[in-house]
């Protein structure tokens, strides 16, 4: 066994939570305070991006960007894009477990966050609260790897 098997034999995965912040967010209610007289049934959009990035030795910034758009009877009723981040500390892992922890471990826990900050702003916009259903990270993530997979063979 050579010295580098043997050092990332020996190396033992870590992983910690660092820091939990919201680095962007936006509410908008463009239709008020008219929207607020309609009956309310609305129609709710969401979509979900992430990203990680190095920010040094074995730590990694992950951002989880949400945009949720609600509209009632062809009106934007209200719109809100959020941005929750997290930094975490990962170590001792090959790229395809590291690659697995940025692209769905961690926006898996920064999740709920974006779920509480989305609500209170909805609330808060004089909305009726919103609560998003539960996300499979763990599926968005393969669906990610099969994509890039089929790009790289074409």
């Amino acid at each position: 066994m050579s010295e580098k098997e043997q050092a990332t034999e020996n190396t033992e995965a870590h992983f910690a939570i660092e820091k939990i912040y919201l680095k962007d967010v936006s509410f908008e209610s463009p239709a008020s305070p008219a929207i607020f007289t309609d009956d309310w049934k609305p129609e709710i959009n969401m979509d979900l991006n992430s990203q990680g990035q190095p920010i040094s030795d074995n730590v990694y910034e992950v951002e989880l960007r949400i945009t949720v758009t609600a509209k009632n009877n062809d009106n934007t009723a209200f719109l809100v894009e959020i941005k929750q981040c997290g930094i975490f500390s990962i170590s001792g892992m090959d790229e395809a477990n590291l690659n697995g922890m940025l692209g769905s471990f961690c926006p898996n826990i920064l999740f709920p966050y974006a779920r509480e900050a989305i609500s209170d702003l909805v609330t808060k916009g004089g909305f009726p609260q919103l609560l998003l259903s539960p996300v499979n990270f763990d599926a968005i993530y393969a669906q990610h790897l099969k994509n890039n997979q089929g790009e790289t063979i074409n």
